[in-house]
């Protein structure tokens, strides 16, 4: 029964993800149209929209080492939609940055990034996730061939770090919260490790 519930196809698994999903960003919406984001409402809405972004990332990281250590087959099935939400709200959150906060000027932009290293780590992080997030179908790793796709995507982890440098250098003061997305991705990261290194270097069992 319990292997079962694992590895079961859960058809509602995807719609429900899909859906709720999308709620923080409607919640968001909504709150921004009764002004209800505060004082500065573009720097609360630019901070949810980045949170929204790294949690996703987070989440999508976290999927195969949870299959991994767990042995349930369904958060890998969740993790193209995943990923695809986090290039989703990166792409709003820089969107706006680009739009409202610096309205569509360029050459201030381009200081911000060169000037703010947080800056820099976030948007070389959006420019990891265009090719991951337009690699992604079926298709493309068909065109691609497995293996270099694979290689391609593996990006992902160095989007990972980046977008946690992003939040460390934004927040300075409280990190708390930052550093337990931080320890996660961490703990993520060494148990595909010792997943490498003990199918290179220790005999499988019959």
């Amino acid at each position: 029964m319990e292997r079962f519930a694992a590895n079961s196809p859960l058809p509602w698994l995807k719609p429900g993800v899909f859906a709720g999903s999308l709620i923080p960003l409607a919640v968001t919406g909504w709150r921004g149209f009764h002004d209800q984001l505060g004082a500065d409402a573009v720097a609360a809405a630019l901070n949810q929209l980045g949170y929204l972004a790294f949690l996703f990332l987070t989440a999508t990281l976290l999927c195969t080492p949870v299959r991994i250590a767990s042995g349930w087959s369904w958060p890998v099935r969740l993790r193209r939609m995943l990923g695809l939400f986090a290039f989703f709200y990166a792409s709003l959150h820089f969107l706006m940055y680009f739009t409202v906060d610096q309205s569509l000027n360029l050459r201030d932009i381009y200081n911000d990034i060169m000037k703010r290293k947080f800056i820099l780590a976030g948007f070389l992080t959006l420019l990891i996730l265009i090719p991951l997030a337009a690699t992604s179908t079926n298709r493309m790793i068909r065109r691609l061939g497995f293996l270099r796709w694979k290689l391609l995507h593996r990006l992902s982890y160095l989007a990972g770090i980046l977008a946690s440098l992003h939040f460390i250098w934004r927040v300075k003061k409280d990190l708390t919260e930052v550093l337990i997305f931080c320890a996660i991705l961490t703990f993520g990261f060494l148990i595909r490790i010792f997943k490498t290194w003990h199918q290179k270097y220790l005999p499988s069992r019959p």
